[in-house]
This record gives structure tokens, C-alpha cells and sequence, in this order.
């Protein structure tokens, strides 16, 4: 079976392991998703996986206010311990996620929580963009494939590109901050608020405002 780049990255976001290790483990287990996963956490490469199962009920509700209060976000995140919930290196990811939320403005946690109405509703406008864009009609579906992709990439926080480092996606941050802090990370929920959400104003580019205070 032929290994994708689509599956070595679906495999890397699951467990958090290296590009090279989740080919090689998909290589040997000839496309098997959890048959790699099993074969990553047999070699200790695959934390993230490894943890799954545990309880995470311990952690913080974060607060992050942006633009002198034009933006604020609440996020709570989850750990297994109070102890690592006071750590420098927990509350450091619990401030980027905060500021991922404030500058990407998802509109979901995670893709497996959009509506199946609102799933079919954007499937329908894509599928009527490619017709309109003379596409034959034999390739629309695996074109809207594709752009149903890059609708999680905007709308889903777990699936969007992280803010401080576009090579990686929220869930692989995540990931990484499980296998360095030793414990199972989850982002339960959040919620974003804006100064005048909804009213009419000017725009404003909150990305760039968010990145400026990064550096």
C-alpha cells in the first residue's frame, strides 16, 4: 500500500511522533493507522497515543485579554495533576492556545464537533463553486474533499496551523507538550468574546496585533 503524506501527517498529529518515525511505522504495518500507533508506542515514540486513555481532570481555566480589552478568550485546559497545572511550561501552552483563539478565531474545537447541517451546507456551496468554475463533474467530490480539508484547517482549533509556527497545527503543539510535561493534555472548551461582535465597525487585523505581541 502506497504511504501517503496525508496519512504520515494524520499519524504524526495522533501521537506526536517524528515525520520519519510515523512513515517507517506506516510502512511496516502496510497503511494500518492502529496498527502504527501500537507499532509507535512499542518504541516510546508515540506519547500522545500512549496517554489517551488516562484521566485529565485537573488543569486551569485561562484568561487572555487583547487590545487594551477588545478581545477576550477563556480556555479551559486540562491535565492529569495539579501540580503540573502550576507549572511554567503548562500555563506557557495555556497562554498560546488563549492567543491562538484571540488571533484564528475558530469556530470549533475540534472537526468532529461541526454540525453534520453545517457540514453539508459548505460541502453544497463548494460542490456549486467547482461546477461554476467549469470543473468536470467527475472530480467535483474529490475536490471537495480537499476544500472540506482546508475548512477544518480554518474553522476547527485543533486542525488550524499554530500562530508562532504555521509548519505545525494546534494538535501537534498539544502533543508536543504531552510528551515534554509527561502527562494527557486536553483542550476541553472556550470561548472567545469581541468588543462590538456582531455591530458594525471597522476591521481590524487581529493576527497581526496577536503575532506583534508574541515577539
Amino acid at each position: 500500500m502506497a504511504i501517503t503524506a496525508a496519512m504520515v501527517k494524520e499519524l504524526r498529529t495522533k501521537t506526536g511522533a517524528g515525520m520519519m518515525d510515523c512513515k517507517k511505522a506506516l510502512t511496516e504495518s502496510n497503511g494500518d493507522m492502529d496498527k502504527a500507533i501500537d507499532l509507535l508506542r512499542e518504541h516510546g515514540l508515540a506519547a500522545a497515543a500512549k496517554k489517551a486513555s488516562r484521566i485529565a481532570a485537573e488543569g486551569l481555566v485561562y484568561s487572555y485579554i487583547h487590545g487594551n480589552g477588545r478581545i477576550g478568550v477563556l480556555v479551559e485546559v486540562n491535565c492529569e495533576t495539579d501540580f503540573v497545572a502550576q507549572t511554567d511550561n503548562f500555563k506557557a501552552l495555556c497562554k498560546d492556545i488563549a492567543m491562538q483563539i484571540a488571533a484564528a478565531k475558530p469556530a470549533y474545537l475540534k472537526r468532529e464537533e461541526v454540525p453534520a447541517d453545517v457540514l453539508e451546507h459548505e460541502k453544497e456551496v463548494l460542490r456549486q463553486q467547482a461546477l461554476n468554475e467549469g470543473k468536470p463533474e467527475k472530480i467535483v467530490e474529490k475536490m471537495i474533499v480537499g476544500r472540506i480539508e482546508k475548512f477544518y484547517k480554518e474553522n476547527c482549533l485543533l486542525d488550524q496551523e499554530f500562530i508562532k509556527d504555521s509548519d505545525k497545527t494546534v494538535q501537534q503543539v498539544v502533543n508536543e507538550a504531552i510528551a515534554k510535561i509527561g502527562e494527557k493534555i486536553d483542550i476541553r472548551r472556550y470561548a472567545r468574546y469581541e468588543l462590538g461582535e456582531g455591530l458594525q465597525k471597522r476591521s481590524d487585523d487581529f493576527v497581526s496585533e496577536v503575532m506583534a505581541q508574541v515577539k
